[in-house]
């Protein structure tokens, strides 16, 4: 793939990333990262719509302008392995936004929080949990698989279908 086709994955993953600051904003505002921190694990995980929907119109675009409305299972597989590495890349940046400009108080209210719910026995274990380090990487791991997961069912529904009748 040349850079030229990849610019459409670069630019997926960047309104991505920062579609992904933007809920950090959000999140934070409302209290989720503060004093409302106990559902923080239930509602962080409604960031998954706007996400679907991002891989769903990058694909979408990808197909239409790349491929001229013909594009494969693979082909779209590929751009959704693509796009999902480039977010990858850019998950320590934006975690690191969020860590330390955004939400900087996350981690200690975090581990305060879960020790004190007896998630975690000590203050140490809830710190070995909730650090930038551990968040990076799990960050990165986390973008790639669930890109490729949504790229493979996506992909089932946005490939152009083979017509019987036009052999």
């Amino acid at each position: 793939m040349e850079t030229k086709a990849l610019k459409m994955e670069i630019k997926w993953a960047i309104i991505f990333s920062v579609v992904g600051l933007i809920w950090m904003v959000l999140e934070n505002v409302t209290g989720l990262h503060g004093k409302y921190i106990d559902y923080h694990m239930y509602l962080t995980n409604l960031f998954a719509v706007p996400a679907i929907y991002i891989m769903l119109r990058a694909l979408q675009e990808k197909k239409r302008i790349d491929y001229q409305g013909n594009m494969t299972y693979m082909q779209g597989l590929l751009s959704g392995l693509i796009f999902s590495i480039f977010i990858a890349i850019l998950s320590p940046i934006t975690q690191y936004i969020t860590s330390y400009i955004i939400a900087p108080e996350y981690f200690e209210n975090a581990i305060k929080r879960s020790v004190e719910l007896g998630y975690f026995g000590t203050t140490e274990e809830a710190e070995a949990q909730f650090n930038f380090k551990n968040y990076v990487i799990s960050g990165a791991i986390g973008a790639l698989l669930m890109g490729i997961i949504t790229s493979a069912i996506a992909m089932i529904f946005i490939r152009t279908q083979k017509n019987a009748n036009s052999r």
